[in-house]
């Protein structure tokens, strides 16, 4: 049976300037033909997921500067950077893809997409990192549509991590500290260094203890009862991978490497862009590369197709969703989210009974 047509509208989730939650909302617009640029693909959109950083964007201060221009003036701005999805139409620059072919993927903002929380994605190939959705050998999906859509971002954050320290690591004791292990990139940050033979003492709560061992932590320290300092210096690892932030562990390792940065707040930007406004920071990796003290990075994802691609040796039971939500349900769904209690991503689930083929 052929599929209908594409309908004439398409809904999709976007903010503007008023801060979370209120800027987000859900608005209507046409239904894209074909791809706006050569360099572009139309994607079904079967899964999304959200990200603290997505929060953190609708955060941005520089939102009200009174400025005419897009992004500044109140226009929509797009909401999500994971998906996973079916290419409906494919750009003539763009190689390797074709119609129908399964996909998951990563689009960074302002990168030339429109956001991953639309029923029909618009990705610009350029700015984005895309690998196959893995299939078993009899062509049958060996994960689901949300748990594809849940690791591009957490998997090439925590691989750049891993690659970051890989040298202080296997040309030391083989030793790794990852603060934040039960965290959604912590816990791929545990397993890919186990994965590679390393020893791993882990940080959650206890409740998530066990679960931090399941992904590899040789051992486990309950931040609520027990000093972290004290079992981290004991521990005297070659490097410190932090996915929570603070500055409590600095100096107990000749490698440290952070995502988050000193802050320890959610609402507020992490990753190399603090360096602009913490001098603290700055003087801090300026000394590790002159040698003086600790050798110190705030990292940034590298979107590397091929560290993506290396996900899909994951098995089903290892690619952890914390829980899934209807399209419409976008903004319980951020609730869910900004509680910092969810083990593993949270994604929405994208117009499941939408059914169209491009003409």
């Amino acid at each position: 049976m052929t599929p209908p047509p594409p309908p004439s509208t398409t809904k999709t989730w976007s903010y503007t300037n008023t801060g979370y939650p209120s800027a987000l909302n859900c608005h209507t617009h046409p239904t894209p033909t074909a791809p706006p640029t050569p360099h572009h693909m139309l994607l079904r959109t079967r899964a999304c997921a959200l990200n603290p950083v997505d929060i953190q964007l609708m955060n941005l201060p520089l939102w009200s500067l009174p400025l005419p221009f897009p992004p500044f003036s109140n226009t929509r701005k797009p909401v999500g950077m994971d998906f996973a999805g079916e290419m409906l139409a494919v750009g003539g620059e763009v190689a390797g893809w074709e119609v129908g072919d399964k996909v998951m993927g990563l689009s960074m903002p302002f990168a030339g997409s429109g956001g991953a929380c639309g029923e029909l994605g618009v990705v610009d190939c350029r700015g984005s990192v895309l690998a196959r959705v893995p299939e078993r050998d009899d062509g049958t999906m060996k994960w689901s549509w949300g748990q594809a859509a849940s690791l591009p971002l957490v998997w090439l954050t925590s691989r750049t991590c891993i690659e970051a320290v890989r040298a202080s690591v296997e040309g030391g004791g083989g030793k790794v500290v990852v603060l934040g292990a039960s965290s959604s990139t912590g816990m791929y940050t545990v397993l890919q260094a186990k994965r590679r033979g390393w020893t791993v003492l882990g940080t959650c709560s206890g409740r998530n203890a066990a679960f931090a061992k399941e992904m590899g932590a040789d051992e486990v320290v309950d931040y609520t009862t027990e000093s972290v300092y004290e079992r981290v210096r004991d521990f005297a690892p070659d490097a410190i991978i932090d996915c929570v932030g603070g500055t409590e562990c600095l100096g107990l390792a000749k490698r440290y490497v952070t995502i988050v940065g000193d802050k320890t707040t959610r609402s507020s930007v992490g990753g190399s862009l603090i360096y602009l406004w913490n001098p603290q920071m700055v003087l801090r990796w300026a000394l590790g590369r002159a040698g003086v003290g600790v050798w110190y990075d705030c990292v940034n994802l590298q979107g590397k197709k091929d560290w993506l691609e290396e996900a899909s040796g994951l098995e089903k039971e290892q690619v952890i969703v914390d829980s899934e939500w209807e399209f419409e349900q976008a903004r319980e769904a951020f609730e869910r989210l900004n509680t910092g209690r969810a083990r593993g991503k949270v994604v929405l689930r994208v117009g499941e009974d939408l059914t169209f083929a491009m003409s």
